[in-house]
């Protein structure tokens, strides 16, 4: 590992770093307007242009806001569990390839902060570790709602995670790697071409099932709705963040949109062909040489946060579309319909392998 392998990370550590702590504000005002938009009302439109400083005069607030801690919660813990649910929604994005990468002086400059050679296996491992965040705000409140949302959100976490992880065995299998950047390799290739159309072997073509199996999931685990039962104001409050204000309830919002956005990315990755896309560009770039190398990457990162902004405004989509479940339907809909349906996709899928289909 040499100085060129240093500063690059560097790099891409800084970029990733100023991309995830900036979703919170922007999905913050995407939220606001997007419901107006939904409700036909206008929603911010006082500060700046259409709203938009409205969300840097509420990180302002929080900023400058009173921060005391409650007498009757567990200081150490009530401090700590906010960070937890950060640093994990920080950390599980490293996998993830963001553009298609680059030789520069004969290295291979790969676009993502850890080129993991498991890395659906790291991305699903710290993710499941922000659950102890919610537990330990939850625990430390000293506060029976906090409690149940903490509660609900460990045991739902649970029940879709297992869907989860089950649902992208079909994709290991029809790619033949857990490396992402392998994955999103082999969904550059053609799957059919029927006449002058090409229908690339994209993952949601060859896993409708994994891919719906995968979004429904998503939402549990980042407790959007219609899965926001940890948090269901009309039956427990505020659930786990009740005693929570000022910085701290920040955080724990930024680690919530932060866990969209790895979400969003990992579904690109899986089923969306995550940086492919805009590379037909390619022949039309009035670039040569290395000006046009990089050009190709500025067009496949732009392809892949395309896709990745697409599914977070169906976040807001949904949230403002969809009501709450009842927790025993969210129970049923995890234990009794989506792990058999993961299942029987990976029964379809290694039956599909044999016939020759993917």
């Amino acid at each position: 590992m040499d100085l060129f392998f240093w500063v690059t990370t560097a790099i891409k550590i800084v970029f990733v770093l100023v991309l995830l702590i900036h979703v919170a504000p922007v999905m913050a005002w995407v939220e606001r307007r997007g419901s107006a938009l939904m409700q036909n009302r206008l929603g911010p439109n006082r500060l700046g242009p259409l709203g938009l400083f409205q969300s840097l005069a509420d990180g302002i607030k929080f900023i400058f806001k009173e921060d005391p801690i409650p007498g009757h919660v567990e200081p150490f813990y009530y401090v700590l569990a906010p960070l937890v649910s950060l640093v994990t929604a920080l950390t599980s994005f490293a996998a993830i390839p963001f553009a298609a990468p680059i030789e520069i002086d004969g290295r291979l400059l790969q676009f993502q902060v850890a080129d993991l050679n498991v890395g659906i296996l790291y991305i699903f491992a710290v993710a499941s570790l922000g659950v102890y965040g919610i537990i330990m705000a939850g625990w430390a409140s000293n506060n029976k709602y906090s409690l149940l949302g903490s509660l609900r959100s460990s045991s739902q976490m649970i029940s879709y995670e297992l869907s989860m992880g089950l649902s992208v065995i079909g994709i290991i299998m029809a790619y033949s790697s857990i490396h992402l950047g392998d994955i999103v390799q082999g969904q550059a290739q053609t799957w059919l071409q029927l006449g002058p159309l090409v229908i690339p072997k994209w993952g949601i073509l060859i896993q409708p099932i994994g891919f719906i199996v995968f979004i429904t999931a998503s939402y549990a685990e980042t407790n959007r709705l219609p899965f926001d039962l940890p948090e269901g104001e009309s039956e427990i409050v505020a659930g786990y963040h009740l005693e929570y204000g000022s910085m701290k309830f920040a955080t724990f919002m930024m680690a919530e949109y932060i866990n969209m956005m790895t979400a969003s990315a990992l579904l690109v990755t899986l089923y969306l062909g995550g940086w492919n896309g805009l590379g037909w560009l390619n022949d039309y770039l009035p670039f040569t040489g290395m000006a046009h190398e990089w050009a190709r990457v500025a067009l496949s990162l732009m392809a892949f946060f395309l896709k990745v902004g697409f599914f977070m405004w169906v976040y807001v989509w949904v949230r403002w579309t969809l009501p709450r479940f009842r927790y025993d339907q969210l129970m049923d809909l995890g234990w009794k319909v989506m792990l058999p349906l993961s299942l029987l996709n990976i029964f379809g899928t290694a039956v599909a392998i044999y016939l020759g289909w993917i």
